[in-house]
């Protein structure tokens, strides 16, 4: 769920967002229950022509307006997510009261189990299109109540790929495309020791432009290294800068400011401030480029557990893309250039 989508077996033809889009529901294989011999009952039960007369009748049958006695679904379902959902709560209201019944926590029951399978659905949208598919926050009004009720799915709860709290000094992360064209969330870990200012590099496999791009940081971090502190002797010690593909996404070559923040890092022995993300990268000269899908960013950010994001100045043209709801989620701080970035990564003032 983590590096992945659920839909990921599907044959490659067929992994498109508008075909997905129309499927109502999703039942992943760890919630049906392996057959055992006690399921098997000894009574009696139908015989098959006669359920599927009964399956055929029914569907002359609507159980959905069960859920406007009661209910009243959230803004975030569009139109196919609703007609999903109701088509869903009238499938199983059919199948567990068909002689309509049913009272008004048995309604709720259904619904919650639609919209949870339906918002299975857009969560792998998400992962596919991006923020096409952004509005996933599905929930219920009761009516009776008053009250809005938000419906999470079950395997995303917990388990942050962003931990809680301060990491070590010299570690953090970014989001970037990688080389498959696909953004990611990319972990960098730094050891330093004493030495003569050599850099090794690792998790980056083959990937030429991913090894030249944390070489470029690195040259302009022995440069600069006193600029951010006077202590900070960049020559006098070795450095280990090691990649983590959270996503597997492949090495990317957008980690030259990134490799700077963590060499810094390192080096002061500071750590970065809790559940941060840096954006941005930056050229040999040290001027800053601006983030490439700057709302998608936010979004990878956003679903790996990030509650803080680092900006580039020059990204402030593109906060318009991105949707309200989405940039209210963090504490936003923005850098001008690559010693501000180190600052504000590390909560100087």
């Amino acid at each position: 769920m983590k590096t992945s989508h659920l839909l990921a077996p599907f044959p490659e033809a067929m992994i498109d967002s508008a075909f997905f889009d129309r499927f109502h529901a999703y039942i992943p294989g760890w919630e049906i229950p392996k057959m055992r011999p006690e399921f098997f009952t000894n009574q009696y039960g139908l015989i098959t022509d006669y359920l599927a007369e009964f399956m055929r009748e029914m569907r002359k049958r609507n159980f959905s307006d069960a859920i406007g006695k009661y209910f009243k679904l959230g803004r975030d379902l569009n139109q196919r997510d609703t007609i999903a959902v109701k088509h869903t709560v009238s499938g199983l209201l059919k199948l567990l009261y068909p002689a309509e019944d049913y009272t008004k926590e048995a309604v709720r029951k259904c619904l919650e189990y639609a919209l949870v399978t339906r918002r299975r659905v857009k969560e792998q949208l998400k992962k596919i299109g991006g923020m096409e598919f952004f509005d996933v926050h599905f929930s219920y009004l009761d009516l009776e109540l008053g009250e809005e009720r938000y419906i999470s799915v079950p395997e995303q709860g917990g388990g942050s790929l962003i931990p809680d709290g301060p990491m070590n000094p010299g570690v953090l992360h970014t989001v970037a495309t990688g080389s498959s064209g696909h953004l990611g969330l990319y972990r960098l870990e730094t050891q330093v020791t004493s030495g003569s200012g050599s850099l090794k590099s690792s998790g980056l496999g083959s990937n030429a432009a991913a090894k030249e791009a944390v070489k470029v940081g690195c040259e302009y971090f022995k440069a600069h290294a006193s600029n951010v502190s006077a202590s900070a002797k960049a020559g006098d010690h070795d450095y280990h800068l090691h990649f983590v593909e959270l996503h597997n996404t492949g090495p990317s070559d957008a980690v030259t400011l990134a490799s700077f923040v963590a060499l810094c890092s390192g080096i002061l022995a500071k750590p970065v401030q809790a559940q941060m993300v840096i954006l941005g990268s930056m050229s040999l000269g040290g001027s800053i480029i601006p983030v490439e899908n700057l709302a998608e960013s936010l979004q990878v950010a956003f679903d790996a557990g990030a509650k803080r994001i680092l900006l580039p100045m020059a990204s402030v043209r593109d906060i318009p893309t991105i949707p309200g709801e989405l940039f209210a989620k963090f504490q936003t701080a923005f850098y001008a250039d690559p010693q501000d970035a180190v600052f504000k990564a590390l909560g100087v003032q």
